[in-house]
């Protein structure tokens, strides 16, 4: 049996962000017992959405302060200018058309960038080396293919379903947005959780992982629900693209137990020290890899490459 699980995201919205050790528990307890679809909301089309709300580079880079709580990463260094999403939505949609199985990775990469980087998610130069972080990828074939009718229909495609939340369970615990042309969408992350019978429930924005996982228990209680390991090596080999500091002490909690940030970065330290895992600053934190495990590319390469540009 497998649940499906729609996911209504947008690489800049910094609750999608902070809901990933969420998100990345849920694919540590269940694998491929949920079949992710991916919806992007496209929160701005343009840079003038955010400016005519008073918005700016400074007043961007401190809302880190208020979500590092959550436990992401987060740096402060206010970007050259403000930025829309759109563009960064639609690399995922390429992406989506050209190399499916690579989408949620291409997520993952603009989401670390935007909020850990000077980088800006709709210019193409700083797309295309934001993309080449990920192994494999043909960055530059995806940002190229932004533009293309299809996937701008697949994208119209996304933000319309995104905007019929209307009389939903979302809309019903306030965490809906009411948009400009009057419609309700689905804040991000917002996830819709369907089994094979066709029962479905919604977790609708922001949500602790308990309330996912309760979701899930109530549509199908056979599945298998992997514990938590003994060691972080475990996590690390499961996950090849790295994780942050609060994705693996989430995963290694019990039960309903606050995640031990502390112990698990110390058992992460100790991996670094005998050669098991490597350690990459981004941010405040750390994205840890197994040591065997392709490196995600640096920040600071990333930040080099900007200043040259």
């Amino acid at each position: 049996m497998t649940i499906s699980a729609t996911w209504y995201t947008d690489p800049g919205c910094p609750w999608a962000y902070s809901a990933t050790p969420a998100l990345t528990a849920l694919r540590w307890r269940y694998g491929d017992q949920l079949k992710w679809r991916l919806v992007t909301i496209g929160l701005t089309e343009d840079a003038s959405q955010y400016e005519s709300r008073g918005l700016t580079p400074g007043r961007m880079a401190k809302v880190a302060l208020a979500f590092r709580r959550y436990g992401m990463p987060f740096a402060t260094e206010p970007k050259p200018r403000v930025a829309a999403t759109s563009r960064a939505c639609r690399a995922i949609v390429a992406t989506r058309l050209l190399d499916p199985t690579r989408e949620v990775e291409v997520h993952r990469a603009l989401q670390l960038t935007q909020f850990t980087s000077p980088i800006v998610l709709d210019d193409d130069e700083d797309l295309v080396r934001t993309l080449r972080r990920v192994p494999g990828l043909d960055a530059g074939a995806i940002v190229a293919a932004i533009d293309d009718d299809s996937v701008i229909a697949a994208y119209d495609a996304d933000r319309d379903e995104s905007r019929d939340a209307a009389g939903s369970p979302t809309e019903f615990q306030g965490k809906g947005a009411t948009t400009d042309d009057g419609r309700v969408r689905y804040t991000a992350p917002s996830i819709v959780f369907e089994n094979e019978d066709g029962r479905r429930l919604e977790a609708g924005g922001f949500q602790p992982v308990e309330a996912y996982d309760v979701c899930i228990a109530n549509l199908d209680p056979t599945l298998h629900r992997e514990a938590p390991p003994d060691s972080p090596l475990a996590i690390l080999r499961r996950f090849p693209e790295g994780l942050v500091t609060e994705e693996v002490a989430l995963i290694m909690t019990h039960g309903n137990a606050a995640p031990d940030r502390l112990a698990a970065e110390s058992a992460l330290v100790d991996l670094v020290a005998d050669g098991s895992a490597r350690r990459i600053a981004l941010g405040d934190d750390a994205l840890w890899q197994d040591a065997r495990a392709p490196a995600f590319g640096e920040l600071a390469r990333l930040e080099r490459a900007t200043a040259a540009a």
